[in-house]
């Protein structure tokens, strides 16, 4: 990779402040595409960081981020509609990885809440969305929601 520039990407935090991150762009040398290196502390396509959404998702009743209840929703569809994937990604990266002791039971639906079924890859302490997003972004597993239309 090749460092291309840089970009401006914004995110809010816990006390609702926006915050500027100076993002990297980086061109592959193989094919030509631009990628983004963005830090630890946001989700690709998210505008809060990481932490604000962990929190919302672990602690739905008791958090303090300041967000709008469509977007707390949104989080959950979100968290729900994508977590059997990342637990297929992950458990795929950790069989091409050769780690011992891979664990295959967690990966039915009936094995336990999806938060439960998640922390048994990435563990229940903090920072456990940062450790499901980064490997999956950087194998290039990462889906995005975002829309895209043609005009003809």
């Amino acid at each position: 990779m090749l460092v291309r520039g840089t970009k401006n990407r914004k995110a809010k935090d816990h006390t609702g402040q926006s915050k500027t991150y100076n993002i990297r762009r980086l061109k592959c040398t193989h094919c030509g595409t631009i990628h983004h290196e963005l830090p630890d502390l946001l989700i690709p396509y998210k505008r809060y960081e990481a932490e604000c959404i962990e929190d919302v998702l672990t602690n739905p009743s008791t958090h303090i981020v300041p967000a709008d209840d469509s977007t707390l929703s949104r989080w959950h569809g979100w968290f729900l509609e994508f977590v059997d994937y990342w637990i297929g990604c992950l458990t795929s990266i950790m069989i091409r990885t050769n780690q011992e002791n891979t664990p295959l039971d967690y990966t039915s639906k009936d094995s336990g809440a999806a938060l439960q079924r998640i922390g048994r890859l990435a563990g229940d302490a903090n920072g456990w969305l940062t450790r499901i997003v980064r490997p999956i972004v950087n194998i290039n597993f990462w889906l995005h929601t975002r829309s895209a239309f043609i005009v003809q």
